[in-house]
């Protein structure tokens, strides 16, 4: 049999060379309204308030508005203004199994702590505590805003969204300048900054009147004048300190997104425009956006928590008369997902912590990635090679340029994602996302063109 030489050799591609005039247009347009999104996406309820209102707009209906199902009905549910579900319900029903593309809403940020209100040196700050991995001194001397809401005893819910509206004053958490950082610069870059030290300076103009703590006074009668909060009330607030500003394009050519929270919102957007587009599929097609991956998944909110199964469940017998326990588990073990999360990408000011062969490119495509964890695989889900062969099959039926990625050399660290999780449920699972640099910063970058990719994969993948 001959052969040529180009088929044996894998061959890396790049989006940029292969698109032609109209794609580079469909790209970038496809960015546009994906800055739009993650730059009003600042907290998961904000996030989800934004993928409720387009799914409605799209023909969506919340699932207790249904007394049966059929094929091509649009089904929405939503947990705790955190974790949402989106269905299309297929043709050949949820016996014959669902694909599923699980992304997470929440993003690694500061938390203000139940009583985080202070003063000190006539100077009021929050006290915060860091939710998720992130490097600490990144959030010194940037402009914050804070996001969230604050629910009151008596059952309102009062929203605070300061620091990203025209106008809006910001916050900030200050750092030790360089004349007096002798001790500072000498230590390890993880112990230079520390937890308690992410304190957020927010007001210094003391209340005419009191004998104490005089400028908390003011923040005090402030919060209260404007939302009717007291001290008290940060008790039960979700309150979050995250980047102030939007989306900016990056780069003399346009050709990178930066924002605050691409991993994971970036796959969150893609899955749901996917979605949102999908006629009637064969399979049932589920989108599903989870809270709570940056701290382990935990919580009724997070992929741990029965969420999925219980909406499987009402789904089921909305479509089946004797839906039972052991029907769910049948649907959950026939099924098929893609875990969409991010992962590095090579970045040439720090190539020693990859390794080539296995490293995911910007540009390249969206990027399979057949297992993460951390040194030996540890809290992974590995996909099966019959998974990771109909992924490939897929992607070139369809003309999507992608790749394989790897979470940096094997003792350099590692991570994980949900995948690990919903493969527990039953479902043979993949990684498929796109490819970041500063991963985790205030700041991350991702290539327009693997943004594009990656949501022509999940399109392609709920068309099955």
């Amino acid at each position: 049999m001959i052969i040529n030489q180009d088929q044996l050799r894998y061959r890396r591609k790049n989006v940029w060379e292969e698109a032609d005039t109209k794609k580079y247009q469909d790209i970038m347009n496809f960015a546009e309204e994906y800055k739009d999104f993650i730059s009003n996406s600042k907290s998961e309820r904000a996030c989800v308030r934004q993928i409720v209102a387009r799914a409605l707009s799209h023909g969506f209906k919340p699932l207790d508005q249904y007394q049966a199902l059929k094929p091509g009905d649009r089904v929405i549910q939503t947990y705790r203004e955190k974790a949402v579900l989106m269905s299309v319900v297929g043709h050949q029903g949820l016996d014959r199994g669902i694909t599923l593309v699980g992304s997470h809403t929440d993003v690694p940020r500061l938390d203000l702590k139940p009583q985080p209100l202070y003063e000190e040196e006539k100077l009021a700050f929050l006290k915060t505590h860091y939710y998720g991995g992130i490097k600490k001194y990144q959030w010194l001397a940037v402009p914050l805003a804070l996001h969230g809401v604050v629910c009151l005893i008596d059952g309102r819910v009062v929203e605070i969204n300061v620091g990203d509206m025209p106008g809006d004053p910001v916050f900030a958490i200050s750092d030790l300048l360089p004349h007096l950082a002798k001790e500072q610069m000498e230590k390890k870059l993880s112990e230079a900054v520390e937890g308690e030290q992410l304190n957020l300076l927010v007001g210094g103009i003391p209340i005419k009147q009191g004998e104490k703590e005089r400028v908390k006074l003011a923040i005090l009668e402030l919060l209260y004048n404007k939302y009717g909060v007291t001290e008290e009330d940060f008790i039960s607030a979700e309150l979050e300190v995250v980047p102030a500003g939007t989306a900016y394009d990056i780069g003399f050519d346009r050709s990178f997104v930066g924002a605050y929270g691409q991993d994971d919102r970036v796959c969150v957007y893609n899955s749901l425009r996917a979605i949102l587009e999908v006629g009637t599929p064969g399979r049932t097609a589920v989108a599903l956006f989870i809270d709570k991956e940056e701290t382990g998944s935990t919580g009724n909110t997070g992929m741990s928590g029965r969420f999925l199964q219980n909406t499987l469940a009402d789904m089921g017998m909305l479509l089946y008369p004797n839906f039972n326990e052991l029907s769910l588990r049948k649907i959950l073990a026939t099924s098929i997902a893609l875990s969409a999360d991010v992962t590095a990408g090579l970045d040439p000011n720090f190539e020693g912590v990859m390794e080539k062969n296995n490293a995911a490119r910007l540009g390249g495509g969206v990027v399979v990635t057949k297992y993460t964890g951390a040194r030996g695989k540890n809290n992974t889900n590995d996909a099966h090679a019959e998974t990771m062969a109909f992924m490939r099959g897929l992607l070139e039926q369809n003309q999507i340029i992608w790749q394989t990625g790897e979470l940096g050399k094997i003792d350099q660290g590692g991570g994980g994602t949900i995948a690990h999780i919903i493969a527990e449920q039953g479902f043979e699972v993949v990684d498929c996302g796109i490819a970041l640099l500063s991963m985790h910063a205030p700041l991350e970058i991702a290539s327009k063109a693997d943004i594009y990719e990656c949501y022509r994969a999940y399109k392609a993948f709920f068309a099955l």
